[in-house]
């Protein structure tokens, strides 16, 4: 799958600055359900998590592409 991806463009440093906007996005999205929803902290903490697990899969992604790039 990486390879495929690969060669139709995709480079490690996008998936890196992917994985850094997620960092910022569930940031961004915690602090956002928690000043605007009534739901409470607990959904603006799910919200958090939710998009904050995304960055480590750019990473790992980034990294899996980086050894095709050498």
């Amino acid at each position: 799958m990486l390879e495929q991806l690969h060669n139709s463009g995709l480079k490690a440093e996008h998936c890196y600055a992917a994985g850094m906007v997620s960092v910022g996005l569930a940031f961004t999205s915690w602090l956002l359900s928690k000043r605007f929803e009534h739901a409470g902290i607990e959904r603006a903490d799910r919200w958090g998590i939710f998009i904050g697990e995304w960055a480590p899969t750019f990473f790992a992604m980034g990294n899996g592409l980086r050894t095709y790039e050498k």
